[in-house]
């Protein structure tokens, strides 16, 4: 069975760069593409005209013109594609469920900075058991208009040559990648970084951040015992080195610069990935009264940074 990537669409700019990051990475990747648009007829209790056929027409038309565009600028991406009867989030949890990564679109930035994601990209980001991408749509770039807009054919294919372009172009840097804790732990986000540096013949740039323990703010004592072993900095170089040694040994041809540098992951990642041109981090898995949680680091990094953010869960 080939190895199969999910994208999510319902018809907006954000999913449609979605939708052409998904297919530019299916075919570096060799992977199959699944495009899921989720739809429910859900009758809305207040006094307002609504028609079920119409709707579905229109949940229909979103994913033939996606997978039209897809098939048009990628002939040879193997591709499918469905209207599922749900609402998106469980409807895309199970689309992915035996994916190698689920892609979503996010809105670009904005005052409301929290709002990003959107209550959905959230929920989907903690709770899927693959990666999930999250790709941002451009600013300045047309996108086809909904039924019954005015745009013509050939105007769509210019907005997605566009879009293409602009994705060209974005798509140069490197690849970074955070790191913490152990190697065993960081296992898993080390492998689907080195996978993409590898896909997009790209150099890896991995980053540990690292801060004083609270204990050391208090204790003059405590930092001296620390410098006399050689300081926290050479220790947080050797755990950066020991995780990264089987991947270097596994991939060759990656060009891997270890970053490690005194501050908040949160910051110290978006500085590393200002020109990435993906940036790739962690989710630890874990059970909570609060339900699944993306983790700080994972949260300041999808809501500010420029470039896709892919976020792996992990033991």
């Amino acid at each position: 069975m080939k190895r199969t990537l999910v994208v999510g669409v319902d018809g907006s700019p954000e999913s449609r760069a979605a939708a052409d990051w998904a297919a530019e990475e299916a075919v570096r990747r060799d992977l199959h593409v699944h495009v899921v648009h989720a739809w429910l007829w859900q009758p809305l209790a207040v006094p307002l005209v609504q028609d079920r056929g119409v709707e579905a027409r229109r949940a229909q038309e979103i994913l033939d013109e996606t997978r039209a565009e897809l098939t048009r600028r990628h002939p040879r991406l193997p591709l499918t594609a469905e209207v599922v009867p749900d609402v998106p989030v469980p409807a895309l949890l199970r689309a992915a469920e035996r994916a190698e990564m689920l892609v979503l679109g996010t809105r670009g930035h904005s005052a409301l900075a929290g709002f990003l994601l959107g209550s959905y990209g959230q929920q989907l980001i903690a709770s899927a058991q693959c990666p999930v991408v999250s790709v941002r749509a451009r600013h300045g770039i047309a996108t086809p208009g909904a039924a019954g807009d005015e745009v013509a054919a050939g105007d769509e294919r210019a907005a997605g040559d566009e879009r293409a372009a602009e994705g060209e172009r974005a798509a140069e840097g490197e690849v970074v990648v955070g790191q913490q804790g152990g190697a065993e732990e960081s296992a898993d986000v080390l492998r689907f970084a080195f996978e993409a540096a590898a896909a997009h013949e790209a150099p890896l740039r991995a980053v540990r951040a690292w801060s004083l323990p609270p204990v050391y703010a208090y204790s003059p004592g405590s930092m001296w015992v620390a410098e006399q072993l050689g300081g926290l900095e050479p220790f947080e170089k050797a755990a950066l080195e020991q995780a990264l040694e089987p991947w270097k040994a596994k991939y060759p041809e990656v060009d891997v610069v270890a970053h490690v540098e005194q501050g908040s992951a949160g910051h110290v990642l978006l500085s590393a990935a200002s020109d990435a041109r993906l940036l790739v981090v962690g989710r630890r898995i874990r059970e909570s009264a609060l339900g699944p949680r993306t983790g700080s680091v994972a949260h300041a990094v999808l809501h500010h940074a420029t470039c896709p953010v892919a976020v792996v869960p992990h033991r």
